[in-house]
Order: structure tokens, then C-alpha cells, then sequence
């Protein structure tokens, strides 16, 4: 099926948890992609005749036509309502309330945990870096998302809605914080993101992020 011409624009390192959030959209939904980058610590994002400039300064920024959008979970509301079910793949599940709760984990995982975030940056998950062990707060934010992963997870299904969604892209890299950096967790919550790891979408984003860093 003919689609218009979309760009994605991206952290140059491909560090961003949120460019790799619709990353994933795009590849699941089968969506021919430009990819262009901003190099976030020369201050290119800053630059006033870039055109995410004009809306938040920040990456992901999806471009199609005349549609200048940020944030990664505004990017895959749209991109679900665009390029809809059935003709095109699905990124939430198929039940409404699912969807809702689908959406409330991403939430969740954008506006809580800062501690974790800040004291295990995803240049662990993509440069394999390694930093001080966990503050008390880095621990205290660390307990919470194990707490509630498990809670999220206590069907033993290996996804979160019986279907895969995006929500499982963003809780598996939640998660591959502390994995990657060696820090304890519960085995079932370090399966769960191996299992989410090696979805084709991710894989391809892992790649990515390995050419540039090599």
C-alpha cells in the first residue's frame, strides 16, 4: 500500500529511549522511513532552522508531509490512528481497555523513576557504560519498577497484554537498565526483556546504535 514520505529525526548516537519507542512503531507497521540525526551534545537540536526547534527542542520529531510532531507517545497515537488496523499492524492491543493500560504503562515509565533514568542512562543499554551503584534514591526508584513490573507481569504471560504492544518495547528497556548494568533483579522480570529484546523491530534498532558507536 502507497504511504506518504515520512522522516524520522533522531539523537545522533541513538541513545534516546524514545527514538528507539518509534523506532519500533514505524518498523512494526511496515513504514518506509528517512532517517536524519541531531547531534545532542554539539547543540544541533538547538539550532532555530531545524524544524523540531519550533515545537519542543527535542527528539524524536516525525515529519510527514506537512505534520511536524514530538514526543514519542503523541508520534505512535498518531501513527495508530493513521495507518490503522487491520490493513496496517497494530501498536496497542486490540481491546480498549488494554489499550488504556497499554498507554498507562508508557506513561508511567516517562514520568516516574527519574532517579533510575539519571543514575542508569540508556548509554548502558546501547555503549555499555558503566557508573557508581545505585544512589538510595536509584535504588528506591529501582524497587518500584521491579514492584510493579511483577504486578504487571504476575499472569507469566511473555507479554503484557497477551499480545505484543509498544508497551513492551518501553517496560523491557525500563528494565535493561538494570540487566545490562548487572544490577540483582528478579530472573522472571530479566527474562521478559531478553524475550522483548529479541523482537525483529528492536534488533534492527540495536544495530543501528552499534554502527554508530563502533
Amino acid at each position: 500500500m502507497s504511504q506518504p514520505a515520512i522522516t524520522l529525526w533522531s539523537d545522533a548516537q541513538f541513545f534516546s529511549p524514545y527514538v528507539m519507542s518509534v523506532w519500533v512503531a514505524l518498523q512494526e507497521k511496515g513504514l518506509q522511513f528517512q532517517l536524519q540525526t541531531r547531534d545532542l551534545a554539539r547543540g544541533e537540536h538547538l539550532h532555530a532552522d531545524w524544524q523540531g526547534f519550533a515545537l519542543t527542542r527535542r527528539v524524536p520529531v516525525l515529519v510527514i508531509g506537512d505534520i511536524v510532531l514530538s514526543e514519542s507517545t503523541a508520534i505512535a497515537e498518531y501513527l495508530e490512528e493513521r495507518f490503522a488496523p487491520p490493513v496496517w499492524e497494530r501498536l496497542y492491543p486490540h481491546n480498549m481497555e488494554k489499550r488504556a493500560r497499554a498507554r498507562q504503562v508508557q506513561a508511567w515509565l516517562r514520568s516516574d523513576l527519574g532517579p533510575l533514568r539519571a543514575e542508569r542512562p540508556t548509554e548502558v543499554i546501547f555503549g555499555a557504560a558503566r557508573f557508581a551503584p545505585l544512589s538510595a534514591e536509584g535504588q528506591a526508584a529501582a524497587d518500584k519498577l521491579i514492584d510493579c513490573a511483577q504486578t504487571l507481569l504476575a499472569h507469566g504471560q511473555q507479554n503484557l497484554f497477551g499480545e505484543w504492544s509498544l508497551a513492551d518495547t518501553d517496560l523491557a528497556l525500563m528494565i535493561n537498565r538494570l540487566v545490562m548494568h548487572g544490577d540483582p533483579l528478579p530472573d522472571t522480570l530479566a527474562d521478559y526483556a531478553a524475550f522483548q529484546w529479541q523482537r525483529a523491530s528492536v534488533q534492527r534498532y540495536i544495530a543501528l546504535s552499534a554502527r554508530r558507536s563502533g
